[in-house]
């Protein structure tokens, strides 16, 4: 792996877990001496996670790009239809031995977890359902959404309460699917998913000052 790849996927598992916070200043001296390179791969790196709307200029420096409500309303209207066709296919598709997995996986975070398995458990269950349905196009969709949504999601796995219920919820669609039952599981996924957009709006929105006293950026964004 070349080194601009290196610094690239390693920045951007730093922006995606929270270890450089939403608005934290970036300057290519500090990102030298952080990964020991030179600042061609550093530039390079940069603008590759630029595209991603990860990173964005500021001045001559660059900052981690801030949490956009207006993009998690965005994301909540693309991904409802999108996981409603891929829980409707995967009640036709699925094979037991795949919801058992799936069921496994969720039944290892239930209790006593760390934000971070329960994180990538939530993660992980939609990209697996996705799978089920057989379509590689809604798969790339739905890990796409996913990803664009980490930083939001370490926030709505903060408290136990907000686990406990997308758990449970994620257990009410896996339940649907297996009984086949792909009206019942279309609309559960679809309110799932209007549920974690509401409560992710309300807790950036409510808790602004307290993030932001925290560093962390949120801006409502446009849309359109």
């Amino acid at each position: 792996m070349s080194q601009m790849l290196q610094i690239h996927d390693r920045l951007r598992e730093m922006i995606l877990s929270l270890d450089l916070i939403p608005g934290e200043r970036l300057t290519e001296r500090w990102l030298e001496s952080q990964f020991e390179g030179s600042r061609t791969p550093i530039r390079a790196a940069l603008a590759r996670l630029e595209s991603e709307d990860l990173v964005r200029r500021d001045n001559r420096n660059w900052m981690v790009a801030p949490i956009d409500l207006g993009e998690l309303e965005a994301l909540a209207e693309f991904r409802e239809p999108l996981e409603a066709t891929a829980v409707r296919l995967a009640c036709s598709r699925a094979g037991e031995a795949d919801l058992a997995a799936i069921e496994e996986m969720l039944d290892a975070c239930q209790s006593g977890a760390p934000r971070e398995e329960w994180h990538r458990v939530g993660t992980d269950f939609h990209v697996e359902i996705a799978r089920l349905s057989g379509n590689p196009f809604i798969v790339k969709g739905i890990e796409g959404v996913m990803t664009r949504l980490s930083r939001a999601r370490w926030l709505e796995v903060w408290t136990e309460p907000s686990r406990e219920q997308a758990w449970a919820e994620h257990r009410r669609i896996l339940g649907y699917i297996r009984r086949h039952q792909a009206d019942d599981a279309a609309r559960e996924a679809a309110e799932h998913i209007r549920d974690t957009r509401d409560r992710l709006l309300r807790s950036l929105s409510d808790d602004r000052r307290g993030l932001r006293a925290r560093g962390l950026a949120v801006i409502e964004g446009r849309r359109g």
